[in-house]
């Protein structure tokens, strides 16, 4: 009897542990993705019809590779990754390829990636030969056990990761080193018509081209995982291995599954001081904020009360997507599953 009622039951119900099972492992077709390419004083005035559309083009292009990415099934890891080494392969953005220019004439470069499932992150900062500094941070955080490295120490973790190494001279780019010569200049007379010998901050003087082109993106894969990553070149004739707020965890980057994915740009100093990324967070998950609200809290509020210029974009859980600046532009842009997709520049 106890025999053929275990029969029955396996009859009848045996199929519907199975599809539930399966269910549970069938992806959710909820994806996306946000991205963008710094913000600042960028007008349109300032630009001519060539030069935007070469920026919307790459902008399209690293937003389509991770599309594409998601859509295959792809992790936000991945799309993270692939999207970014596009801009960072870019001499438009101030990342990579198109990083700036230190006050010795150099090139530093800084990253960082965080895992929104596990809150696991890793980041680089001063790295000078890593073709993608992202790939890098990434190495920081699944092959390592610490979350930042910086200067050599994290070229050879690099190097051990099997990450793509290019010259010092792959990364010199005219433009750049022309906006380094003009500031400089630009700072010398300051100090020449000024009665003291301080030091003067780069950023205090004003320039028609002034702008922050840290690169980032933030994505939600079909697994309901997000992810954000941001990589920056720093600031231009900066001095003293001065670091931003791109590689450090919770002030340019941040991500956890129970409330959004962020990535920043603008004048890293009052990101760090504000803990801009961690902080839409924090809001969200303490005070019950919406994504949107929380990040126009902490952009259109903290950060103005405070002096700081600059922008974020962000996604939640649900996919809805916020990209908040306070600066005259900043290059941003979305995709959805939906088929919903935005791409702009100025205000």
């Amino acid at each position: 009897m106890k025999k053929t009622t275990l029969f029955i039951y396996l009859i009848l119900f045996l199929p519907i542990l199975v599809l539930s099972q399966e269910k549970k492992q069938t992806p959710n077709k909820n994806f996306a993705l946000a991205i963008h390419g710094g913000a600042g004083t960028i007008l349109k005035k300032n630009m001519s019809t060539e030069l935007e559309k070469e920026y919307t083009d790459k902008l399209n292009e690293a937003l389509k590779k991770g599309y594409d990415t998601l859509s295959k099934g792809g992790t936000s890891i991945d799309a993270v990754i692939v999207s970014i080494k596009i801009l960072e392969d870019s001499p438009l953005f101030n990342a990579g390829k198109g990083s700036v220019f230190t006050a010795d004439g150099k090139n530093e470069m800084d990253a960082s990636i965080m895992n929104g499932k596990t809150l696991m992150a890793g980041s680089v900062a001063g790295v000078r030969t890593i073709k993608n500094p992202i790939t890098a941070a990434r190495c920081v955080m699944e092959k390592s056990p610490h979350v930042m490295m910086v200067g050599v120490g994290a070229e050879k973790f690099a190097k051990q990761c099997k990450c793509e190494f290019a010259d010092t001279s792959y990364f010199f780019e005219q433009k750049r080193w022309d906006q380094l010569q003009k500031i400089k200049k630009a700072e010398q007379l300051q100090l020449d018509h000024s009665d003291t010998t301080s030091f003067v901050e780069p950023t205090d003087i004003d320039l028609k081209d002034k702008k922050f082109g840290t690169v980032g993106l933030v994505a939600l894969d079909q697994y309901g995982n997000l992810a954000a990553g941001t990589s920056t070149g720093g600031m231009t004739n900066k001095k003293f291995g001065r670091v931003g707020d791109a590689p450090i965890i919770g002030a340019g980057t941040y991500a956890n599954n129970k409330t959004c994915a962020v990535s920043c740009t603008g004048h890293g100093e009052f990101f760090i001081r504000s803990v801009v990324a961690y902080d839409v967070s924090a809001l969200m998950e303490y005070k019950g904020l919406s994504l949107a609200d929380a990040a126009n809290e902490v952009v259109m509020k903290k950060l103005v009360t405070l002096g700081g210029e600059g922008g974020l974009i962000a996604i939640d859980a649900k996919g809805n997507i916020t990209m908040p600046f306070n600066s005259a532009g900043m290059y941003r842009g979305y995709m959805k599953s939906d088929g919903s997709k935005e791409l702009l520049i100025y205000k």
